[in-house]
């Protein structure tokens, strides 16, 4: 490996491993917006983001990403859904984190990648192979149980984890440019979240500039920055590292949400909780470990 490269892929390292931990982070953000209702920082979110978002690729790109995508109406479609299927995970996310699930929240993150294993299989009609399927299997058994103990199926947890599994689906489905893609897909959402805010401020229980503190105004629009920011570093490093190496970086985003759960926010997970997730971890272990031989005998043959 050159100098050269092997400097791409430490940057690549550091700003995916950065972005991970910008996620794993973002329950106390949003936790601090706790006096805004749940709705209107979602609609806060796609608001600023897609300014900030498409103000970015206007001014690299001016108008060519629109109309290299537009010149694809089945993209143009599949962002449409994708852009659907993330909004209602930032919607869902931001609900529970103030709702006081976030330990479940880190849950959906911990299956996610099972999720998407399944989804391919269904799908995209890929095949696993016997170590996979017992990865799966762990999996199960780990929500199964946790449903058990419970009395209810983790509902939170399976929501985030289908619909960002859907929306990788999507996403890879669809050729697009990483940051391009986010950007048709914000400009989707963002009509009807612009027309929500303005609902809400005309005495629907808004309060941007006038009713909630200075710190939230700012806070809200400053989540447009910490929505695009991850979002766009992930995209960059990605490209530089391998595939395997993205797939154990990223579990720092549910392990630090998990934490904060228990450590920060003080949330119950008890031994029968613990237990549900230990057979998860181990699913994912043997995921990870699969993948990780399978890498190493390909780049040997």
């Amino acid at each position: 490996m050159t100098d050269t490269a092997l400097r791409q892929r430490r940057q690549g390292v550091a700003i995916t491993a950065g972005a991970f931990v910008i996620w794993g982070l973002f329950p106390v953000y949003w936790h601090l917006l706790k006096a805004v209702p749940s709705p209107l920082i979602i609609a806060h979110r796609i608001v600023w983001s897609t300014l900030l978002v498409v103000g970015w690729l206007l001014l690299t790109t001016r108008l060519d990403w629109l109309r290299r995508i537009a010149a694809q109406p089945r993209a143009l479609g599949l962002l449409a859904l994708s852009g659907v299927s993330i909004g209602f995970n930032w919607g869902l996310y931001i609900w529970a984190i103030n709702a006081g699930h976030v330990i479940e929240s880190s849950l959906g993150y911990y299956i996610n990648p099972l999720v998407s294993v399944l989804l391919g299989v269904v799908v995209l009609k890929e095949r696993l192979r016997t170590l996979q399927w017992l990865a799966v299997g762990c999996a199960a058994l780990g929500v199964a149980w946790l449903t058990w103990s419970a009395g209810a199926p983790p509902w939170i947890a399976l929501g985030l984890a289908l619909s960002f599994g859907l929306y990788g689906l999507l996403r890879k489905i669809v050729a697009v440019d990483a940051v391009a893609g986010l950007g048709v897909e914000s400009l989707y959402l963002f009509l009807p979240a612009l027309g929500f805010v303005l609902w809400s401020e005309q005495g629907h229980g808004g309060g941007f500039l006038q009713g909630w503190s200075l710190r939230d105004d700012l806070l809200l629009a400053f989540g447009g920055v910490v929505t695009a920011v991850p979002l766009i570093a992930f995209a960059y490093g990605v490209r530089r590292i391998p595939l395997s190496l993205v797939g154990i970086l990223q579990y720092i985003a549910p392990t630090l949400q998990l934490l904060l759960g228990v450590w920060v926010f003080h949330e119950v997970f008890d031994p029968q909780r613990a237990l549900g997730f230990c057979a998860i971890w181990i699913g994912l272990a043997l995921f990870l470990g699969e993948g990780l031989w399978q890498s190493r005998r390909r780049a040997a043959a």
